[in-house]
């Protein structure tokens, strides 16, 4: 029934037709619900509904169990500090007066921004917000205000991807922009200090009790796994965040080379800041906290701003979690080194698959004149 209303009202928006003005809107809704009936008319290609928006859509249900979870971890945790008891449903719906309307401002705000460009140029509107539109209150904290949001969310579609042609012409990940800009312009709400726990009631992260140096206020890795602490929305389950991870690679929609890499290089980074006294936090504890996790699963495999190249992501993956740490280490400002990171690193992608493809050009040219000269003494030898 869906499909024929669509067929029906679908000339009308043809070019020539009264509602064309509106084409590009129309073929955003129409494509969401349904693969689009068009293929391309000449050469090869792949028959598949696998299409730009279905892997978005698989991002947003891999990000569902963070968003679910820290909608309930907000009520729990604003609960928990006024010293209330409250059941379940009470902590998750006072959760969902603090997060749905986060939600709301940025799909409002982003989409609609997404629609007035695409109808001003003529194009297709762009599905990448809507993984972008998803991410950018689940790496917020609760208690920022709506303006802020709405604000921060305009700042990284327009210079964050409208600037550069849109989605897949980008070159820093946009749900990140949004935070850095928050950050920087916002340093109070954003700073992690105390400002975690919604309705003016503060509460340290773990990042700020590391940089503070005190560690017997620290939660322990059972709290740290489960994510029952003090946070951005999506960032403070683990287990969750491993579940989201699962499926991206499971789907392929998510690069585990990115995601080990950065583990295995913040691990690194971790250890040695550990033995040479510049931290007092040890690996799992810097691996468990803040959005380290969050970052390298869903942040740093983006497709766009990460490193194409299979030996690229490697390199890309490690850098990234290597950076993070080592801000956390010995930038205090900075308790929260995974965005900067990650930002750092999209800026060197292109760079690092440029030497990972010059090297690989090289090392074919060898390949062939070993053959080459080997092919002219059998030759020879023959003779």
């Amino acid at each position: 029934m869906l499909r024929n209303f669509i067929d029906r009202i679908k000339p009308a928006f043809g070019k020539g037709r009264k509602l064309h003005f509106l084409h590009s809107t129309f073929e955003a809704f129409e494509t969401f619900l349904y693969v689009p009936d068009r293929v391309t008319g000449t050469g090869c290609h792949v028959r598949d509904a696998i299409d730009m928006k279905r892997t978005m859509i698989i991002v947003v249900m891999a990000l569902l169990p963070c968003f679910l979870f820290g909608t309930y971890n907000v009520g729990h945790m604003h609960f928990a500090t006024l010293g209330q008891d409250a059941g379940f449903w009470q902590a998750f719906w006072f959760g969902c007066t603090k997060v749905l309307p986060m939600l709301v401002v940025t799909y409002v705000v982003g989409l609609g921004i997404e629609f007035a460009f695409a109808q001003i140029r003529g194009h297709q509107v762009n599905e990448g917000f809507l993984v972008s539109g998803f991410l950018i209150p689940l790496i917020c904290p609760p208690d920022v205000p709506l303006w802020m949001l709405a604000l921060a969310t305009a700042f990284a579609v327009i210079i964050g991807k409208e600037v550069f042609g849109g989605t897949g012409m980008n070159i820093w990940n946009p749900a990140l922009l949004a935070r850095a800009f928050l950050f920087f312009a916002y340093p109070s709400r954003m700073s992690g200090d105390g400002v975690w726990v919604a309705d003016a009631v503060s509460g340290p992260t773990p990042l700020s009790e590391y940089a503070a140096g005190n560690m017997a206020s620290v939660p322990d890795l059972n709290q740290l796994f489960w994510g029952l602490i003090p946070g951005s929305v999506g960032e403070t389950s683990k287990f969750c965040i491993l579940l989201g991870a699962f499926l991206l690679v499971w789907t392929g929609v998510g690069s585990f080379r990115i995601m080990a890499s950065a583990v295995a290089g913040g691990a690194i980074m971790a250890w040695i800041g550990h033995l040479s006294g510049g931290t007092e936090a040890t690996v799992m504890q810097h691996l468990l906290s803040g959005g380290f996790l969050f970052g390298a699963v869903f942040m740093a495999t983006d497709p766009v701003t990460s490193s194409q190249t299979q030996s690229g992501k490697i390199v890309y993956g490690f850098l990234v979690g290597v950076m993070a740490v080592l801000i956390r280490i010995f930038n205090p400002a900075y308790p929260e080194g995974m965005m900067l990171s990650i930002l750092l690193m999209n800026t060197f992608a292109p760079l690092i698959d440029y030497v990972v493809v010059g090297r690989n050009i090289k090392r074919r040219k060898k390949r062939l004149v070993r053959a080459g000269v080997s092919g002219m003494n059998e030759h020879s030898q023959s003779i």
